[in-house]
């Protein structure tokens, strides 16, 4: 938790978005993995974190925007809980510790929302995305749960978007923590990545990291040398001499600030002609978006330099051909590479997007493209300094969608699928960097992750 003035501050500033009304704020519930008492890790939601920053189960917040009040509900606990789990600061204590003054027990929750819905008060919600959380909201609030998400405040959405996009000097530095680890979770898996080590191993072994230095991984670890499948969790393989192993793993802090990044490693530590061909190309395409990355400049002009750069690379290998810059207004590319560059990072591995990746990747000026692909991109619209994004482009040979897109007869005149058949035992190549956008351009946080051949290489041949 941070100091109890950020988190006065933050609901300050949602006070200045927001006209009237209330904004409740549930926190998450405990989740059983198989039986009531047996449960996973707590996670506390991440929107009542960032306004009420307490990591516990049994809270609610809520904000009047009209008097400016704020009240914590929630429960001192028993001694059955004492117990277990051993003595714990009371509510009031707690409010305390995040600057909240007014404290009422849980089921006082329901009468306070009836008692402002009878004077005609909005009653202002995110869209939840867990099923309990759904079910809670419709009690509390009088909807059915498929009523409830389509009933979530845009106003609020939009107030939110607004705040936590732009990330302070606090969440930076916490960003940067999570990725400082990320780099010893990669360096480690770059010096396991030997023939006939199972995936298994080598993800267990980064989990471990993310949880020793950190709290938890940030999403499931996605490690395989089967690395044309986007988002492999599947840690089965026997890695082979020939292969190449994405690894694509991050971790987040109790804070909740996260890190994501990808390297692909060739199996012993060593890259044949034919991966430095691909992988070199894909590498181009990161650090060049990355270089022209800005303040005021549209995210989804650094997918077109992306798709670019795969293009002229796949062409001087002759995967590709024609002219480059109609390959990509076609969407040719997409065979290839067929998701966006980047999503937004902080307190979310693909930060806000619970509220919509619509409300969050794109605005009044900057609509989703419906090009297959292009459609993928999460996040399109203007760069401002205090924005966190990844930068993950990649190239992938999918044997199901090569035979897809060449049955179809489609982009026949940018793409040599005779060639292309021959790399369909290939895989993937994804390469991913955090970064920061500055007032003047950009910059890649944390600790340098080896991501070029020589120090690919050099690393995954070091003790």
């Amino acid at each position: 938790m941070f100091h109890k003035e950020v988190y006065i501050d933050r609901r300050n500033r949602l006070k200045k978005e927001m006209k009237s009304g209330l904004a409740l704020f549930l926190a998450n519930q405990e989740a059983s993995m198989n039986y009531p008492a047996n449960t996973y890790h707590y996670r506390q939601d991440s929107h009542f974190s960032y306004f009420f920053g307490l990591p516990h189960a049994g809270f609610a917040g809520l904000i009047d925007f009209e008097s400016g009040e704020e009240i914590l509900f929630g429960n001192d606990l028993e001694i059955d809980d004492i117990i277990w789990m051993g003595p714990q600061p009371t509510v009031c204590e707690q409010a305390a510790e995040v600057g909240i003054f007014k404290t009422l027990p849980y089921n006082k929750l329901a009468e306070t929302l009836q008692q402002a819905g009878t004077k005609g008060c909005d009653i202002h919600f995110l869209p939840p995305y867990r099923g309990e959380t759904m079910i809670e909201l419709g009690q509390l609030l009088g909807f059915k749960p498929s009523e409830v998400k389509s009933n979530a405040s845009m106003e609020l959405i939009k107030a939110v978007v607004k705040l936590k996009e732009i990330k302070d000097s606090l969440e930076i530095a916490e960003i940067e923590k999570a990725v400082d680890i990320a780099w010893l979770m990669h360096t480690t898996a770059m010096k396991m990545i030997k023939a006939g080590t199972i995936e298994q191993k080598i993800a267990g072994t980064i989990e471990g990291i993310a949880l020793q230095y950190g709290g938890s991984v940030s999403f499931p670890v996605i490690l395989s040398q089967d690395g044309q499948i986007l988002h492999n969790h599947n840690h089965n393989n026997a890695l082979a001499e020939g292969r190449m192993c994405v690894v694509d793993a991050g971790v987040e802090l109790q804070s909740l600030y996260a890190s994501d990044i990808t390297r692909t490693i060739p199996v012993g530590g060593k890259f044949n002609s034919r991966q430095k061909d691909i992988y070199e190309t894909v590498l181009s395409a990161n650090m060049d978006s990355i270089a022209a990355t800005r303040p005021g400049a549209e995210y989804r002009e650094m997918h077109f330099i992306a798709a670019t750069r795969i293009t002229e690379g796949l062409k001087a290998i002759g995967l590709m051909k024609g002219n480059i810059e109609d390959a990509v207004a076609a969407g040719a590319h997409t065979l290839f590479f067929p998701h966006g560059l980047g999503h937004q990072l902080g307190m979310d591995v693909h930060d806000l997007e619970g509220l919509g990746e619509n409300n969050v990747g794109y605005d009044e000026t900057t609509k989703r493209a419906s090009q297959f692909g292009t459609a993928y991109l999460r996040m399109g619209k203007k760069l401002k300094p205090g924005h966190v994004i990844t930068n993950e482009p990649g190239i992938y040979f999918i044997p199901a969608l090569i035979d897809k897109f060449r049955a179809e007869g489609q982009f026949m005149d940018f793409i040599n699928y005779d060639k292309v058949e021959t790399y369909k035992d290939f895989g993937g190549i994804r390469i991913e960097d955090d970064i920061l956008v500055t007032e003047t351009g950009q910059r890649v946080l944390g600790k340098p992750i080896p991501k070029t051949i020589s120090e690919v290489e050099a690393t995954a041949n070091s003790i």
